[in-house]
C-alpha cells in the first residue's frame, strides 16, 4: 500500500498535540498499549510521536496517532482485526487498564513510579 490515507479510516481528532491525542486514545479505548516511536503498523507505516505513544483497541477498531507533515497530528481509527492481534501479541506486557467505564481490564503496571528522569532509563 502506498499511503495510509487510501485505507478506510475514521478521523477522531485533527491537528492536535501528541498529548491530546494520547489522552483521547486512553479515554476512548477498551485496551491501551504504549509503543515506542517507530513501531511498524500495517506492514508499511511507522508510528511517529513523543513517548509514550498510545495505541488503542475499541472492538474491531484500532486507534492511533498519525502525523502528516505540515498538517499536524491526527487520531485515526481503522478496522483491522489482523493488526489488533499483532499488537496484542507483540505488546501484551504493556497493556494498561482501560479508562472507559465497563471496558475490559488489562494488567496495570505494578511498582513504584520513577523518582527521577534518570530512573526511567535504568532498565
Amino acid at each position: 500500500m502506498s499511503c495510509i490515507e487510501q485505507m478506510k479510516y475514521k478521523l477522531y481528532l485533527e491537528r492536535t498535540s501528541f498529548k491530546e491525542a494520547r489522552e483521547y486514545i486512553e479515554k476512548n479505548s477498551e485496551e491501551v498499549y504504549y509503543v515506542d516511536p517507530g513501531y511498524k503498523l500495517f506492514k508499511d507505516y511507522y508510528i511517529i510521536g513523543v513517548p509514550p505513544v498510545a495505541m488503542g483497541v475499541r472492538g474491531k477498531e484500532m486507534l492511533f496517532t498519525y502525523v502528516k507533515p505540515c498538517h499536524g497530528t491526527f487520531v485515526m481509527g481503522i478496522d483491522s482485526e489482523e493488526e489488533i492481534a499483532r499488537l496484542r501479541e507483540n505488546e501484551a506486557e504493556k497493556i494498561k487498564k482501560s479508562l472507559m467505564k465497563g471496558g475490559p481490564k488489562g494488567k496495570a503496571d505494578s511498582g513504584p513510579a520513577p523518582a527521577s528522569f534518570a530512573d526511567i532509563y535504568k532498565k
